[in-house]
Order: structure tokens, then C-alpha cells, then sequence
């Protein structure tokens, strides 16, 4: 009744009023006499007139810019992820990403499509999204700079940047004087573009350079803090040289130059000594969510524009004030990472790509046509290698690291990736580097980016030691190694209950494992050590409670799935733990593309769908990526569909094939070490077929009658499971169950899934 009424209602009111506004349209026609209104009197079909509003509103400037930004985001998501693959940073990728849908390749190859999605004049509208991102950008780096780092450890990183940054000058400066002639803008002073080449050989992206850094495992060395610590000072440095730089091109001459250098300083002292005080006192009283109210965001976001704004109106771009308010907010960590979380998504995945697109339509590698242009290219580069690679390892040298490390510090400071396209773009603006010294330099930007990776790779191959080789945890041969590998800190406590109950009075005789892997793109640098400790934090403290020792192993990783897999491997391990709840599709194709984790649901909503309702995975609970994990281990891997393990006094062991016989060990173990009561259930008579597997079937029972029932034949019901705490089977067991879709797989208790256990 009460739906009826509703339903009534609904329509009587819809429909009296859409009947009163027809009445008035209809009433209010007459009025239009005399008024001079227009009508169509085209001979044109309605569907030709659909057509051409379609055509005219596909042009219309904000439609244009929709589809750039779909076009841009996809291609730079899709390459980036490509080259992620290979082992290359992902700017990379979106880099060339740029380049391709420009001049270069798209407007080559495909002219009329690229000039219907990129018209001259919507690239007004590109070009500022694509600096609002820049500013978002620079506010970020800002802000992950941490300037205790530099308070701390200044001196030797000091000395290693700051060669880093006055010898590829130099030669930068140099190789302008013999290139000035014939690739300088006319117009230019000399002093402007040499002072331009200078500062572009002697950038390091500190994003890119943190990013490998993380990838490698290196934040914990003491190479790692060095080298983060020179990319800080290098950033601070080189920006600082960069306004004083633009201040002289755009001043015209050095005396001019000193009036907007004057109020550069003024600028920057009032911004430490004055707005950052101010922000810690509003950082301090407002460092949680809770208390970050709008009104707060507001004042921070007002600092970031009116200190871009500045910069821009002084005459040492908007980037620096951006860059700049990031360096002076408040230094709570936490507070920091909120404002990143808010920041970051929108810059990196929305503008910052536009940036790069901007970038390649500007880059014109079709003018480099003749072979000198590409020696002047190969001597570019060089001299960017020898400047930067050279100048930073010798510094390393001279300070007193090993050749190894100096390096590996040289190969690093060598990254220039995206910071090198923002002071390319800078100076193409200001009408200092051509066309063709820009493609050129652009070029030398992904080349010195892209070498990063392998030059690394041979060092540590020419350098090889074995003393150093404790990346893969603190395993040991000759005992039993368990590698917990878990994603939510929460679901590590019931792993590591597990492994504990298999090795618990084997102290000696055993070791445990816990890893945590995360995604690069969910970390940044200040905030390692803290999200490493919250990773951490529910899995020491049930540790504790257990009193089982254990080692912990963390990395951050952009390719999870296959560095469980080397790690597991690699690390003597001999059985590796996943729980069914933690994210391996981190860094897969769908989680790069469209910037989201899928997580497999929970093993109760799986069960109800499978059973005739939605049958969404043909392959049980597991993933593409866990079977990958499995095949590609060497070891045996566990699989914990965990609901909740709190002990494991009751264990069901269900043996159904043959290849559910090596389970009886891990039984053994159970008993052995937790007194674990297990009952077997041999479903097929196949423990008598098997002369090992009976013989330590009886040795169980001789050595602990009372912790082992066995039985034969028995029907499963959802009643076998009653006061169960764990059930532990097969992989293949399990996918047949699956695939059977037996009834009673609702009510399993906690389940241990076992695969590859051939391999013991």
C-alpha cells in the first residue's frame, strides 16, 4: 500500500507539472511577434542538422581539451607501464609517450588526426593545465625534501652535488661557445645561452633518482642516504642557480639582474622566516585528518599560489615559489603525507601528463635530418655523461667511498628525466633554445635517464660481492626457512601464527621470514621509515606474544609478483606463505593503467557466487598473478585463506590424489611443534598405494598417538568442519572442489592451500 501511494504520488507530480510547463511554453508562443526571432530555414535533414551540431560541438575548445586529456592520460599510462616492464622508470615511457602523439611520430605519420586533436589554438589551453601540474609538481618535491637530511649529513653530500653541479656547468658553459653560432636563437646573448646550456647539464630529477633508489632496496645503505642526501642538495642548488639564471636572461644585463636576485632573497627570507613559522604553528594544531579542515587546506593551497604568483612576478618563474612553499611547510611527516595524498593523484596522473604531451609537441626530432645535427646531439650527450656521471663519482672518490659506490652515486646523479624538461621548457619560453637545441637536449634528457638502470647493473656485476649479498632476508642453508609474504599488516599476524606452528620448538633448526613489498608509486621518500614501521608494527607485536623470533624484509617494488618470486628463490627459503586478502595485483596492467588495486574478495562472497550464482574466476580464489607465483617458484607455496586464525589445536588434513601425500609433512610438523590434533581423512585409500607415505603415517602414530585419528572413506559435510581450526589440502585438491562446487566448501574453516609441494 505504502508503495502504491509512493508510486501515485510519483507520477502525479510529474506529470502535472510537466503538463504545466508545456502549458506555459504553449501560452507564452504568441509573445514571440515582433521580437526578430530567427528560424532555421535550412533544406537540411534533422539528421544532417544532428550531424552538424555533433561536428560543431566536437569542435567547441572545452570539448577539444576533454579529449586530449583522454587521449594523453591513456597513452602515457600505456607506455609508462611498458617501460616499467623492461625495468625503466615510467617517466620514461610517458616522456616518449609525449613525443610520439607530436610532430615527431602522430603528426608525421598521421597529420590530419593530429591536427583534429591537437589545433594550434587549443595548445594555449594545454599549455596552462600543464603548468598548473607543473606547480603542483614542484610543490610535491618540495615538500618530500627532508631538510633535517641535509642538516645531518650535509658535508660530504654537499661536496658531491655541488661538483656534481659546477663541472657539468662548466662544460655546459664550454660546449655553448662552439654550438652558439650555428643553434642559438637570434637575438640571444651569448651569456643568456651558455648560462642555459649550463644549468640543463647539471640537473638531477631527484623523483626519478628516489624511485630507483626505492627499486633497489638502497634506502637503508648508507650509499642510499648518501646519494638521496646529493639529489636534496643538487635540487635546492640547482633551482636556486636556475631563478638567478632566468633572472639575468630576462633582466637583459648582470646590473639589472642584481635588483630581481635582490628581491629573489628578500622573497626567500620572508618566506623562512616569516610564512614557515606560521605554518608550523597552524601544522602543529591541525596534523591529523580530523583536524584538517577546509578553511586549513585553504590557507596552505593559498600559501602554494601567492608564493608561485611571486616568484612569477619577480621574474624567477611561478615554479620556484611552487617549489619553495613545498620546502618551508610544516615538517611533521604525517602532515606532509596528507597533503601529498590530496595533491599528488591530481598532478601526477591527470596534469603532469599533459606536460609531457606539451613537451613532445614541441620536440621536432624531424629537423635533426642531417648527420652533423646528430653528432651535435652524440657530443651533447657526452659532454652531459662526462659532466655529471664523471663529476659526481670523483667527488664520491674524493670524500673517501669506494669505487663500487662513487660509481653507482656518478651512474644516479645522472638521472635527469622530468626536472630536465622543466628547465628545457623554461627556456624555450623565454626564447633561449630553439627548435633544434631543444629536441636535441630532450633527447639527451631520455638517454641519460635511460641509461641509469643499466649502468647500475653493470657496476654491480663488475663489482660483485659476496659479502653483501643479504637482499634477500637472513635465511640460512642447512634449516628450515619460512618467507611470510603479506600485504595487509593485519593478515601478517595470522600467517605468521601459522609459521610459527610449524617451526615453533625448532628455534635453532629454523627461521622466519616476514616481507612486506609495496607499490613505488604508494611511497615516497620521507615517509619510508614510517610506513615501514606501521607495516610492520600488528606482526612484531604478535612476535612477541608468541615469543617467536622472527626477521623482517621490506621493499618497495614495481613489479611485486615477480619479486616474491626472486626473493623466494633466491633467498634459500623453503616454503614461501601468502595470504589469499593481500594485493598482488599491485602494479599489474589494470592497476598501472587506470591507477587502482584489485583485491580478491573474501572467501564466503566467493563461495556464494561460484555455487550457480556468478562464476567469476575459473580458477577458484586464484589470480592470474598467484598462479604465476606459483608456477615460477622454486619452492613450495602456501596459500592462507584466513578467517580469523587465532590456534591450531584442530587441523583437517583431506588427502584425495596422490599428490595430496607430501602433505602429511607439514601434518608432522604441526604435531611436532604445536601438538597440533590432526585428523586425515584418506577419501581414496591412497596412503596404502604409497610405502613412504604409510611408513610415516605409522611413525606419527607410534611417536604421538593422541594427536593423530585417521580415516578412511569418510563423507565430507559441512559437520566435518565443526570445531576446526584449520583445513589444509592441496591446490589441485582445492580447484577440483572448486570446480565440483561441493556444497560444504561454505562452511571450511581457515584454509591452508598447498602447491608445489613436489618440490620438497
Amino acid at each position: 500500500m505504502k508503495n502504491f501511494k509512493s508510486s501515485f504520488f510519483y507520477i502525479a507530480v510529474i506529470g502535472g507539472f510537466s503538463a504545466l510547463i508545456y502549458w506555459i511554453l504553449q501560452v507564452g508562443k504568441p509573445m514571440e511577434v515582433d521580437r526578430e526571432i530567427v528560424a532555421d530555414k535550412s533544406s537540411l535533414s534533422q539528421w544532417q542538422e544532428f550531424l552538424n551540431a555533433m561536428a560543431h560541438n566536437l569542435q567547441h575548445p572545452l570539448a577539444i581539451l576533454l579529449a586530449q586529456i583522454i587521449v594523453i592520460i591513456l597513452v602515457a599510462r600505456l607506455f609508462g607501464w611498458l617501460f616499467k616492464k623492461i625495468g625503466q622508470p615510467s617517466v620514461i615511457g610517458e616522456i616518449l609517450a609525449g613525443i610520439a602523439l607530436g610532430p615527431s611520430f602522430f603528426g608525421m605519420y598521421f597529420p590530419e588526426f593530429s591536427a583534429l586533436l591537437f589545433p594550434v589554438e587549443s595548445l594555449g589551453n594545454l599549455q596552462f593545465l600543464s603548468q598548473i601540474g607543473l606547480i603542483l609538481f614542484m610543490f610535491v618535491i618540495g615538500m618530500e625534501l627532508d631538510l633535517k637530511v641535509l642538516q645531518n649529513k650535509a658535508h660530504d653530500a654537499v661536496v658531491i652535488s655541488h661538483a656534481s653541479i659546477v663541472f657539468p656547468f662548466a662544460l655546459g658553459v664550454g660546449l655553448a661557445y662552439f654550438i652558439y653560432e650555428n643553434f642559438s636563437p637570434m637575438g640571444i646573448e651569448f651569456s643568456s645561452f651558455a648560462l642555459f646550456i649550463g644549468i640543463s647539464m647539471s640537473i638531477t630529477a631527484f623523483p626519478v633518482l628516489a624511485r630507483i633508489v626505492q627499486e633497489r632496496n638502497l634506502q637503508k645503505t648508507k650509499l642510499g642516504t648518501i646519494v638521496i642526501t646529493c639529489a636534496a642538495a643538487d635540487d635546492i642548488t640547482a633551482w636556486c642557480i636556475l631563478a638567478a639564471v632566468i633572472a639575468i636572461v630576462k633582466a637583459g644585463s648582470f646590473v639589472s639582474s642584481l635588483y630581481i636576485i635582490a628581491l629573489a632573497v628578500v622573497y626567500v627570507l620572508v618566506m623562512i622566516k616569516v610564512v614557515r613559522p606560521f605554518l608550523k604553528r597552524i601544522g602543529d594544531l591541525h596534523s591529523t585528518r580530523e583536524n584538517l579542515s577546509k578553511p586549513i587546506v585553504a590557507i596552505f593551497f593559498l600559501t602554494l599560489i601567492i608564493s608561485a604568483y611571486l616568484t612569477e612576478v619577480i621574474g624567477i618563474h611561478a615554479l620556484f615559489g611552487a617549489f619553495m612553499a613545498g620546502a618551508i611547510m610544516p615538517e611533521n611527516m604525517k602532515f606532509r603525507n596528507i597533503f601529498i595524498e590530496k595533491v599528488e593523484d591530481v598532478a601526477l596522473v591527470l596534469l603532469l601528463p599533459l606536460f609531457f604531451v606539451f613537451t613532445g609537441l614541441r620536440t621536432q626530432i624531424g629537423l635533426l635530418n642531417d648527420a652533423y645535427l646528430w653528432e651535435i646531439t652524440g657530443l651533447i650527450i657526452l659532454v652531459a655523461v662526462i659532466g655529471k656521471f664523471v663529476g659526481s663519482a670523483l667527488a664520491a672518490k674524493f670524500v673517501g667511498q669506494n669505487w663500487k659506490d662513487s660509481l653507482t652515486i656518478g651512474a644516479l646523479m645522472n638521472t635527469r628525466g622530468l626536472m630536465e624538461l622543466v628547465v628545457l621548457n623554461i627556456g624555450y619560453d623565454l626564447g633561449v633554445l630553439g627548435p633544434e637545441i631543444f629536441a636535441m637536449m630532450v633527447i639527451m634528457a631520455l638517454v641519460t635517464t635511460f641509461m641509469t638502470g643499466p649502468a647500475l647493473d653493470l657496476f654491480n656485476k663488475i663489482f660483485k660481492d659476496k659479502e653483501e649479498d643479504t637482499s634477500y632476508g637472513v635465511s640460512q642453508l642447512n634449516k628450515y626457512n619460512i618467507l611470510i609474504s603479506f600485504g595487509n599488516p593485519e593478515r601478517g599476524r595470522s600467517l605468521l601464527r601459522l609459521a610459527s606452528g610449524l617451526v615453533k620448538k625448532q628455534d635453532k633448526s629454523s627461521s622466519i621470514t616476514a616481507m612486506h613489498l609495496t607499490s613505488t608509486q604508494n611511497l615516497h621518500q620521507f615517509n619510508i621509515a614510517e610506513y615501514e614501521k606501521e607495516s610492520f608494527e600488528p606482526i612484531a607485536a604478535e612476535s612477541q606474544l608468541l615469543n617467536q623470533p622472527m626477521a623482517t624484509f621490506f621493499k618497495a617494488s614495481s613489479n611485486i609478483e615477480a619479486d616474491i618470486v626472486e626473493i623466494a628463490n633466491e633467498g634459500h627459503y623453503d616454503l614461501l606463505l601468502i595470504g589469499v586478502g593481500q594485493s598482488i595485483y599491485d602494479g599489474s596492467v589494470l592497476g598501472r593503467i587506470l591507477g587502482f588495486t584489485t583485491r580478491i574478495i573474501n572467501p564466503e562472497k566467493l563461495m556464494y557466487q561460484v555455487m550457480g550464482k556468478q562464476n567469476i574466476l575459473n580458477t577458484g580464489v586464484f589470480s592470474d598473478n598467484t598462479i604465476q607465483i606459483i608456477h615460477k617458484c622454486k619452492i613450495p607455496v602456501g596459500i592462507l585463506i584466513d578467517k580469523e586464525l587465532k590456534k591450531l589445536d584442530r587441523i583437517l588434513l583431506t588427502l584425495f590424489t596422490e599428490a595430496d601425500l607430501p602433505l602429511l609433512e607439514y601434518a608432522q610438523k604441526l604435531i611436532h611443534n604445536s601438538g597440533s590434533h590432526v585428523t586425515i581423512l584418506d577419501l581414496n585409500q591412497i596412503v596404502s598405494q604409497d610405502q613412504k607415505s604409510y611408513e610415516l603415517l605409522r611413525n606419527i602414530e607410534q611417536t604421538a598417538p593422541n594427536h593423530i585419528t585417521f580415516r578412511l572413506n569418510q563423507e565430507i559435510d559441512a559437520e566435518t568442519f565443526t570445531d576446526m581450526d584449520l583445513l589444509l589440502l592441496s591446490k589441485n585438491s582445492w580447484t577440483q572442489l572448486f570446480q565440483n562446487k561441493n556444497l560444504w566448501l561454505a562452511a571450511i574453516p581457515t584454509t591452508l592451500i598447498l602447491s608445489n609441494t613436489a618440490k620438497l
